[in-house]
């Protein structure tokens, strides 16, 4: 099993990995590789470049504590998917799911990272997460492949599908 992760889904599949034989590989698509005690937020603050908190739209209390956030519509074009056509980035601004402030701001437990092989896609362009801190990421992780797509966005897997694709089955072999 080849798990992959978007985003703060990096994060996810850093951890979910951990105690199942049956993961042989990750991938990481424009995603956090946060080590051990390190939250997301920590990780987008500590390089330049990045410009999300920006973009936000005015966060959305949830009726159990905490807060969602996702990007404000006029600037998710720019922001989140600057190489994909206006009207598919009109789309996915609609439909975008929001983000838990938690989901960024929790610390990361033990990285199967250190004991998985692991491969890194982003882009250039990315604003959510600066390209030092994907690149910084990708090394750290001891990354067996890493792609870095020139002037891509943060949606890398939907405006280069085919690069996404072909680094997905390289880590399933």
């Amino acid at each position: 099993m080849v798990l992959v992760g978007h985003s703060y889904g990096g994060q996810v599949i850093s951890t979910a990995a951990n105690g199942h034989d049956n993961v042989k590989s990750l991938v990481y698509v424009a995603a956090f590789a946060p080590e051990a005690g390190e939250s997301v937020a920590d990780l987008a603050g500590k390089f330049p470049g990045g410009t999300l908190s920006g973009a936000l739209a005015a966060p959305v209390k949830l009726s159990g504590g905490g807060v969602d956030l996702y990007i404000d519509q006029a600037k998710f074009h720019d922001q989140f998917a600057s190489d994909v056509p206006a009207e598919q980035a009109a789309l996915m601004a609609a439909g975008q799911r929001p983000v838990t402030e938690t989901a960024l701001t929790d610390k990361s437990g033990e990285p199967a990272w250190k004991k998985l092989p692991s491969w890194f896609v982003y882009g250039t362009g990315d604003k959510n997460i600066p390209a030092a801190a994907l690149g910084f990421m990708a090394e750290r992780a001891g990354s067996k492949r890493t792609v870095v797509v020139d002037g891509a966005s943060h949606v890398v897997m939907v405006s280069q599908p085919q690069k996404v694709a072909e680094l997905i089955e390289e880590a399933a072999k």
